[in-house]
């Protein structure tokens, strides 16, 4: 599907470099650009102790208010200086909300957006992911340090597993593929199974996109003792890929947040721009 509104999330100390890579792709795009400028609450004191610390605590919330509210302006005068189309929300949750605050805003957008220089920490870059992929029922490109994002990549690359995950993330890619030079449908020790990949691993999958006019080709690669994210890891920094899509979370988030996974190593250390969805 095309992409006509893009959601991104800002912190308080919002880095003006960061606003124009996202007006960047929305103007490549044309594109209408959706900033929500999020802070996280602290949770009001209880116990013994709340009246000491209420007033401490109400003091702190005033402040990141006012800081809020001044970031939302930055941001609005930010983006006046463009001829985009944009809108600019703020929020105040708490951290156990966060991620459906965020997912709320983008069932209203086509996609949202993580940059590695919003200056977020890592539980509310975390909390961005998870509230897109969860909470949104839309997909996450994911742009690590030093990447530029496109919705017009030339080279990429399928993680194909055949799970409902990586089928999601195939269909709302599709016109990109369709405008690729290559689409790499890679596969990690694919097994013929009538329940799974079918009788010839990749073969349906590519017969699929093909008719979608994707130039695509099959890789089926051995992990040879590697772990499944190691090899995708690999293969996209061996083709020169300009973008990965992949299924999120194919297991629970607690089973990935435990024992690892695909999905977490993959999000943890993205040698591109991701796009997921499930």
């Amino acid at each position: 599907m095309s992409f006509r509104t893009v959601l991104t999330i800002a912190g308080l100390a919002q880095d003006e470099s960061a606003l124009q890579q996202a007006a960047a792709l929305c103007e490549e795009a044309h594109a209408h650009l959706s900033v929500l400028v999020m802070a996280l609450a602290a949770p009001p004191p209880v116990g013994e102790y709340a009246a000491v610390l209420s007033d401490a605590w109400m003091q702190e919330r005033q402040a990141d208010l006012e800081q809020l509210k001044a970031s939302e302006e930055a941001v609005s005068r930010c983006l006046a200086k463009t001829a985009l189309s944009a809108d600019v929300a703020r929020d105040y949750p708490e951290l156990a909300w966060a991620d459906e605050v965020i997912g709320r805003r983008g069932r209203y957008a086509d996609i949202t957006v993580v940059w590695p220089d919003l200056p977020f920490d890592d539980i509310s870059r975390n909390k961005a992911i998870e509230g897109a992929l969860f909470s949104s029922g839309k997909p996450l490109l994911l742009v690590p340090e030093g990447w530029r994002a496109t919705f017009g990549p030339k080279r990429v690359m399928i993680a194909w597993d055949s799970r409902l995950e990586a089928t999601r993330a195939v269909r709302e890619s599709v016109d990109m593929l369709q405008g690729a030079d290559e689409v790499r449908l890679v596969l990690v020790d694919p097994v013929e199974s009538e329940n799974g990949h079918g009788a010839e691993p990749g073969a349906d999958a590519a017969a699929f996109l093909a008719r979608h006019g994707a130039k695509v080709t099959v890789d089926r690669l051995p992990s040879q003792g590697h772990t499944v994210a190691e090899i995708l890891r690999r293969h996209a920094v061996d083709c020169a890929t300009d973008l990965v899509v992949m299924g999120a979370y194919g297991h629970s988030r607690m089973r990935e947040r435990i024992f690892g996974g695909v999905t977490k190593s993959m999000l943890e250390e993205p040698p591109v721009p991701i796009l997921m969805a499930r």
